[in-house]
């Protein structure tokens, strides 16, 4: 029989001494490992332990006895419950410190290769409001808080707009107000969540699979421009028009409005058709005098600022003198390959996601960029020997694939096509361990620098930089 979680033992006392993956923090007892979340090292606190394995232990601090002087206070009401922005309790210098050591700790101890020095982790100017886009999603039922349930008060269960609890696909925290998205999207997601409860829209209930309205998706551009898309979750033409004519009418900042109809069991949309229902099909991005179109299943980085600086850096590291031809693989929408368009002879672009490649076939067309070519379709079936033949012999490669890195098939090609130089930027530095480890007969890495694109998380980027040895 599962042992209950009332029975685990609450342990006393426990110092906090490092921070750990995942946005978590940890201290010791004896040999055990005990992860505590939404604490910092040097807090001192009494931990429930809410499970237990072999060699580990998670819990939560239910008394500080101490508090570390490296402590800062959370700038956001929802912090420890919605689960975003993890380290707001963390100075910035000391998230940009634990990031710069979690990169070398991953490529070493995963890859397992020769490293030069990890440069410190290029952080981000703008630490709160840097996100371009948000998701958001409707409950019938708002999750409430371990206060509000410990309080024994009969709290009415109001319909939600926000953002999953951890580990919960049925539970949703009501925002009143985000910090990592601009003006208007507050107002945006606010005011939608009013105009659905006045009028009588029913909010979805995941379990049941029942309610009308079911996701927001708010992107908003560097440009001033705002694309929203709401989803539903089923064809009622009457309720839909009437909120969009309403969102319209209150924020003219939109400047793109579409509708999703999602009648499956998952919220998934990127295989389903975006109706535009007023303004532009797209919202632009500006970087570095580019302009970027960015649609509604587009791939752009969400941190706009930093990722002008990322790009930067895999723009240096790739050393072009304007007589290479340059692969993009996984390029989104071109913004790697356009960017660096200018210091190349050709640039080939290859991404899964065939709106994406129509973008940056349109990006280069906007910007007068006339060597680029882009290619739709599965990295693993597309990069084949015969297409690096009839598109040319790349001196250089840009990789940026998704979290899960790349396919080990996709290495055995680039190994083959031996560019003089690879840059390899990733969202999670342990498969791009990994995937260093394949390559690292043919290539030695001779730079690495992380880059925050995402203050206040544990995530971090990494841009490697590897020469042909």
């Amino acid at each position: 029989m599962a042992r209950k979680r009332h029975d685990y033992p609450i342990i006393e006392g426990l110092e906090i001494t490092t921070l750990a993956a995942e946005g978590k923090a940890m201290g010791r007892v004896g040999d055990m490992v005990v992860f505590v979340p939404m604490t910092v090292p040097g807090d001192v606190v009494d931990v429930q332990i809410r499970r237990k394995r072999r060699r580990f232990m998670e819990g939560t601090a239910v008394r500080f006895v101490r508090r570390s002087p490296m402590r800062v206070e959370p700038f956001c009401p929802h912090f420890g419950v919605c689960g975003g922005c993890k380290w707001q309790n963390l100075p910035y210098d000391e998230q940009l410190r634990f990031k710069t050591e979690q990169v070398r700790d991953q490529l070493a101890r995963i890859g397992k290769i020769s490293l030069p020095e990890v440069r410190p982790c290029l952080g981000s100017a703008r630490r709160q409001y840097y996100r371009n886009k948000l998701e958001f999603t409707f409950s019938d039922k708002r999750w409430l808080t371990y206060e509000e349930i410990a309080s024994g008060a009969d709290i009415e269960r109001e319909p939600a707009l926000g953002f999953h609890i951890p580990d919960s696909f049925d539970k949703v925290l009501d925002i009143c107000r985000c910090y990592l998205q601009p003006d208007p999207s507050n107002d945006i997601r606010t005011e939608t969540r009013r105009f659905c409860i006045d009028h009588g829209y029913t909010f979805h209930d995941v379990r049941r699979h029942e309610g009308l309205m079911r996701n927001m998706i708010i992107r908003t551009a560097s440009t001033g421009e705002v694309m929203v898309i709401v989803v539903f979750a089923e064809e009622d033409r009457g309720r839909i028009t009437t909120l969009l004519d309403h969102l319209a009418a209150r924020f003219p900042q939109i400047t793109s409005l579409y509708y999703v109809v999602n009648t499956k069991l998952n919220d998934s949309i990127a295989d389903l058709p975006h109706t535009l229902y007023r303004g532009a099909d797209h919202i632009a991005e500006r970087m570095e005098g580019l302009t970027f179109r960015v649609g509604p299943k587009s791939f752009y980085q969400t941190n706009s600022e930093q990722a002008y600086e990322l790009y930067k850096v895999a723009r240096g590291f790739a050393a072009l003198t304007g007589t290479e031809t340059l692969y993009d693989l996984y390029t989104g929408t071109g913004t790697i390959a356009n960017f660096c368009a200018a210091a190349a002879r050709s640039v080939i672009g290859v991404e899964y996601v065939p709106e994406a490649i129509e973008d940056a076939r349109r990006n280069s067309e906007a910007n007068g960029i006339g060597n680029t070519r882009f290619y739709a379709g599965d990295m693993k079936d597309v990069l084949d020997d015969g297409f690096i033949a009839r598109n040319g012999h790349p001196d250089v490669m840009i990789l940026d694939p998704p979290r899960a890195g790349v396919d080990p098939r996709v290495i055995e090609v680039i190994l083959r096509a031996a560019p003089d130089r690879i840059v390899y930027v990733s969202c999670n530095p342990a498969t791009q361990a990994r995937d260093l480890s394949l390559m690292d007969t043919a290539y030695r890495v001779t730079a690495v620098q992380p880059v925050d694109m995402f203050p206040h998380t544990h995530h971090v980027e990494n841009v490697v930089r590897l020469d042909r040895r």
